[in-house]
């Protein structure tokens, strides 16, 4: 009997024993629970930051691609629209040469014409002149029509230039305000300047 009773005191303090570190562990075991938790939804939230940042790093590529790409076409315009520029002003210069001398001619030919009136001169020499004339004439609208055709490829030209200045301008301002609508606009701006571009050269 006195055995019994032993024991039961020793169950008893074994269970008085148990007891507050079980209540320490119920008391730990939230806390443990939410630290689990926590990086779990960090690392959601860091991996969608750097899916964003990755998704506006390759569009910031995009649109540096496409602005140096507008500014390739602009200097390459640039350079024909001079280019074309000069042959015009070179050939409307021949052609005022080839006027001048069609003039110089006329009265040449005139004077023959007064002095074979006059018996002095031959009447062959006048139709010479009236035919070198006519020669130099041709020569003369032939180079005009040559100084037109370079000048209307020099103002396509330029006009491609301004374009595409535009849509650089329209590009950047996409860069620093983040809106993508604006260089949507900046290609499309570019694609009509490409257009001049294309038109210049035919």
């Amino acid at each position: 009997m006195k055995t019994a009773g032993i024991r039961l005191l020793l169950i008893v303090a074994f269970i008085l024993y148990l007891l507050p570190e079980q209540k320490l562990y119920q008391q730990n075991k939230s806390p443990y629970m939410d630290e689990i938790e926590i990086p779990t939804e960090h690392l959601h939230e860091t991996i969608q930051e750097k899916a964003e940042k990755e998704k506006e790093s390759t569009w910031f590529t995009w649109v540096a691609i496409s602005t140096a790409m507008m500014a390739v076409f602009a200097a390459i315009s640039g350079l024909m629209a001079g280019h074309y520029s000069n042959e015009a002003l070179i050939s409307q210069i021949q052609a005022s040469d080839q006027w001048s001398y069609y003039q110089a001619k006329g009265i040449k030919g005139e004077i023959k014409a007064l002095q074979a009136s006059s018996g002095i001169a031959d009447v062959s020499a006048v139709s010479k002149y009236k035919t070198e004339q006519e020669e130099i004439k041709k020569e003369a609208e032939k180079l005009q029509a040559e100084s037109k055709f370079y000048l209307e490829k020099h103002v396509k030209l330029a006009q491609s230039v301004t374009l595409f200045q535009i849509s650089i301008a329209i590009s950047a301002i996409s860069m620093l305000t983040k809106k993508k609508f604006l260089w949507v606009a900046s290609l499309l701006v570019s694609i009509t300047g490409l257009v001049f571009f294309i038109t210049g050269f035919i």
